[in-house]
């Protein structure tokens, strides 16, 4: 038990480590520095520490210095350790700044919008995606692993799938770390339990439910029309979420500029101002969470159990958080384009979902 406890702190500390001694990319990102009026600098290296440390994970269960399902094992306890680390998080963070609002609003949401210590070395909310990515991997392929040492002579194929996607993700993810310095949780979110607890707890420990649930199970013996099905929703998916998030950047970064030299930017404009209403974002306003929503479907799919509750879980996550986030978003924008606003949704004028919603 005690071990499971410190597991979560353990791996966050080892991943911060990581993080300051690998070699890094400096990059300017969309938000500005209030105090000097230019855009803060991010240091980003997530990709090679994930690498780094799943490889010492597998090297570690290849020598039988931990056992491969090491994160199963102790998955109960780890919830536990991770969930009192983001507790003690947020309030280190939210209880030394400047109030914002009332005490609950501002434990929720944050006091800060975007800290970074140590120069810049360390970006709150960089560093917050990146162990929330380590810790699902480890998990991802921690419980898989328990499922094939459980079930060694039918391993599930719909397992080895989901773990292959999975991984594509989150290493792909970290892999575009600068194109998520252009999205909406760094020019519109806060640093409090929303995020902190979200990351250290429920991004690495709630969106393998689906493995929570069916790790024990026997091979289903999943039809494979199914598994092709679940590979086309996550990769198709995946190129929406991607595409559309990539094409954003580059518009953002530079906007006179063709996305892969075939889509050429057309825009709203207005006092100074642009909105971008071609290519993806000629489908729908928000495409990119239908490409997560996609994604997610794909995932618990590939599990092989799709009468089973559980799994369905982390799609329906997506809806609960997406739907009434497109909402919000949609109000700051009014607020800050007005008129402009109004015009690129009568350009535009599904939400999430083309020609439906």
């Amino acid at each position: 038990m005690t071990l499971g406890l410190l597991l979560p702190l353990l791996v966050y500390a080892f991943v911060l480590v990581l993080h300051l001694v690998i070699p890094a990319r400096w990059v300017d990102g969309y938000v500005t520095d209030p105090a000097t009026g230019r855009p803060l600098r991010y240091r980003l290296n997530g990709l090679r520490v994930f690498v780094v440390t799943i490889a010492l994970y597998a090297l570690g269960a290849e020598r039988g210095l931990i056992p491969w399902d090491l994160f199963w094992v102790h998955r109960w306890a780890m919830a536990a350790g991770a969930c009192a680390l983001g507790l003690l998080f947020t309030l280190a963070i939210v209880l030394p700044a400047r109030p914002r609002g009332g005490l609950g609003s501002d434990l929720y949401l944050g006091r800060l919008d975007n800290p970074q210590w140590g120069g810049g070395r360390i970006d709150a909310k960089m560093f917050l995606y990146l162990v929330g990515a380590v810790m699902l991997e480890l998990n991802v392929l921690s419980f898989a692993a328990h499922h094939a040492l459980r079930h060694p002579d039918d391993v599930s194929p719909g397992v080895l799938l989901y773990v292959v996607m999975f991984t594509f993700f989150l290493a792909e993810y970290l892999n575009f770390e600068e194109v998520h310095l252009y999205t909406y949780d760094f020019f519109a979110e806060r640093v409090g339990f929303k995020l902190g607890w979200g990351c250290l707890v429920f991004y690495p420990f709630f969106y393998c439910v689906g493995l929570w649930a069916v790790a024990e199970r026997p091979n289903p013996h999943t039809p494979k029309p199914l598994l092709a099905l679940a590979l086309v929703l996550f990769f198709g998916g995946w190129l929406l979420a991607r595409g559309a998030n990539l094409q954003k950047y580059f518009f953002k970064t530079a906007p006179e500029r063709s996305f892969l030299g075939i889509l050429q930017p057309v825009t709203v404009a207005g006092g100074g101002k642009q909105l971008l209403c071609s290519g993806f974002w000629r489908l729908s306003r928000h495409i990119n969470y239908l490409g997560e929503i996609s994604m997610a479907v794909g995932l618990t799919l590939a599990l092989g159990w799709p009468l089973s509750p559980a799994p369905w879980l982390y799609p329906l996550y997506y809806l609960v958080l997406l739907v009434p986030r497109q909402h919000f978003d949609d109000q700051r924008c009014a607020a800050k384009y007005g008129a402009l606003w109004q015009e690129y949704c009568r350009r535009v004028p599904y939400r999430i979902v083309p020609w439906i919603y």
